[in-house]
């Protein structure tokens, strides 16, 4: 009997061969890897993956992007998408991501031009299209296609097709860019995406968590976790009380433009930046 998730990568597949050649938006999250990996083994040299790297991408996802394509035999090509030379994106408007993905399919028509690519592809499925994601409107903008959208395919779905695959990254944890750490209005700059990346990046390391937010409000940061880990009791909730002390310590060294870290008794709520207060 052939297996659903086999029945999908049939789905997809076709929807690839369809292009005849493509440009890859490749995150390094699970949608776009997984995305890059297929377009690969379908089109070969008629994939071409593409990253782009910058202050604002979290260095995990392009280390994961990088093995993935070791692992594959895929090269990457990777571009500056410009989005901190744009005023508008640095303001951090409630569209950021419109700024921010307009620069990036710039560039990347540009290199699908150059590399004679019919189109450029994106790893977004249909649970995507249900959020409020102004990335979607510049991607209209710029004809970009959804391949995991035309297949009919939902986040579940690619996880499950990415394990049925045996692809290592099948159950990484979302993992947007820094910007979306910083509240809505909050200025964008390299320190203060600097800080995010610092403060997640100790916390993962020192207490092995999978799931840490450093979401900034003007000179005040707050680490978000699972909020089990918050838990009266919990074995965890001491080492973070701990670590915080210590990430607040090394902040005034290295971030003194932010004047307070602390923990938010909340725990992790998704989108939380996008809110006016912290």
């Amino acid at each position: 009997m052939i297996s659903n998730e086999s029945m999908k990568t049939s789905d997809i597949a076709s929807v690839l061969a369809g292009y005849g050649a493509c440009v890859v938006a490749a995150s390094g999250g699970v949608d776009s890897l997984l995305l890059a990996v297929l377009a690969h083994r379908v089109l070969g040299r008629g994939a071409v993956v593409a990253h782009a790297v910058g202050p604002a991408v979290p260095a995990g996802d392009t280390a994961r992007l990088r093995e993935a394509a070791r692992m594959e035999g895929f090269a990457v090509r990777e571009v500056d998408a410009g989005e901190m030379r744009d005023p508008r994106y640095l303001e951090n408007p409630v569209d950021r991501c419109y700024h921010c993905k307009t620069g990036l399919y710039r560039a990347l028509s540009a290199l699908a031009r150059e590399t004679g690519a019919a189109v450029v592809v994106s790893g977004t499925n249909l649970d995507d299209l249900s959020d409020y994601r102004p990335g979607l409107v510049a991607a209209k903008d710029f004809g970009v296609r959804h391949p995991f959208v035309e297949a009919g395919l939902a986040k579940a779905d690619i996880r499950a097709m990415a394990r049925a695959l045996g692809l290592f990254f099948a159950d990484v944890p979302a993992s947007p860019c820094l910007g979306s750490r910083i509240h809505t209005g909050t200025r964008i700059t390299r320190e203060r995406l600097a800080a995010v990346a610092f403060a997640e990046d100790a916390l993962r390391e020192r207490l092995g968590l999978l799931l840490v937010r450093c979401r900034i409000h003007g000179d005040a940061a707050l680490i978000e976790v699972a909020p089990e880990a918050l838990a009266d009791g919990s074995t965890l909730r001491a080492g973070l009380e701990a670590a915080v002390a210590e990430l607040g310590r090394q902040f005034r060294e290295h971030f003194p433009d932010i004047a307070t870290i602390g923990l938010d008794p909340r725990g992790y709520a998704r989108g939380r930046a996008f809110h006016t207060t912290p």
